[in-house]
C-alpha cells in the first residue's frame, strides 16, 4: 500500500469548525489533488464531478451523491494517477484509505458505498460476463489487481451488506464518469449535499 499517504484531509477537516467551513477545505484539496488522470479521459476532479453528476440526474438522496463525488478521495489523498512509474502494479487500496479517513465526519450512509465501491466492482464483473468488457482500459487493469473475480462466499459477504444496492449505483456512476470534455456542474453545487451529510455543527 502506498506508505506516502497526504493526511491533510485529517489535517485540514475538524469537527470543531463550521459545515460550511470543512466543505470548503475538503473542496480546496480536491481541487489542489484533482487535476492528474487515473483513467484516459479525464483528470480525477472531472470524473468526480461527472459521478455526482450522474447520481444527480438518478435522483439519488443526498448521502448517495456525496458518496458519488468523494468515493475516489483516497485516489486524490495516495497521489494515485497515470504518471506515477508503479501506476496500478499493485492495489493501494484506495477506497479503504478513503472511507478511513471520511469516516470521522459522515456517516456510514457515505463512507459505506464508497469502501464497497471496489468489491461492487468485483462483483458485477462475477455476476454479468458482460460488464467486465464495458469498463475502462484502467478499470480493467486495476480489476486484476484488485482480487478479480469473487468467490461464493465473497458474492455472499457483498450481498449481505446493507449498502450493496446503493455500493452497485455507485459503481455504475463512477464506470459512467469518463466522458472527455463533458462539461457538468463545478464542486459549488454539491456544497449543499455535503455540508447536509457532515457529522459536525
Amino acid at each position: 500500500m502506498k506508505e506516502n499517504l497526504d493526511i491533510s484531509l485529517c489535517d485540514t477537516l475538524s469537527l470543531t469548525k463550521t459545515r460550511s467551513e470543512n466543505v470548503d477545505a475538503l473542496f480546496e484539496l480536491m481541487q489542489r489533488h484533482g487535476q492528474s488522470f487515473y483513467d484516459e479521459a479525464v483528470t480525477q476532479l472531472e470524473h468526480a464531478l461527472q459521478a455526482a453528476h450522474l447520481a444527480r440526474e438518478s435522483q439519488a438522496s443526498m448521502e448517495q451523491i456525496t458518496a458519488a463525488l468523494l468515493h475516489d478521495i483516497g485516489h486524490f489523498l495516495m497521489d494515485e494517477h497515470d504518471e506515477q512509474n508503479d501506476f496500478l502494479a499493485e492495489d493501494w487500496h484506495h477506497e479503504t484509505i478513503g472511507a478511513q479517513q471520511l469516516e470521522p465526519f459522515f456517516g456510514k450512509a457515505v463512507t459505506e458505498p464508497i469502501l464497497l465501491h471496489v468489491p461492487a466492482k468485483r462483483y458485477l464483473c462475477t455476476v454479468d460476463a458482460e460488464y467486465f468488457t464495458g469498463l475502462s482500459q484502467a478499470s480493467q487493469r486495476s480489476f486484476k489487481v484488485q482480487g478479480g473475480l469473487m468467490t461464493d462466499e465473497e458474492v455472499a459477504e457483498f450481498e449481505s451488506s446493507p449498502f450493496h444496492n446503493t455500493a452497485v449505483l455507485l459503481r455504475r456512476w463512477d464506470d459512467g464518469a469518463k466522458t472527455k470534455g463533458l462539461e457538468v456542474p463545478d464542486l459549488n453545487a454539491y456544497k449543499r449535499d455535503v455540508e447536509s451529510c457532515l457529522e459536525c455543527d
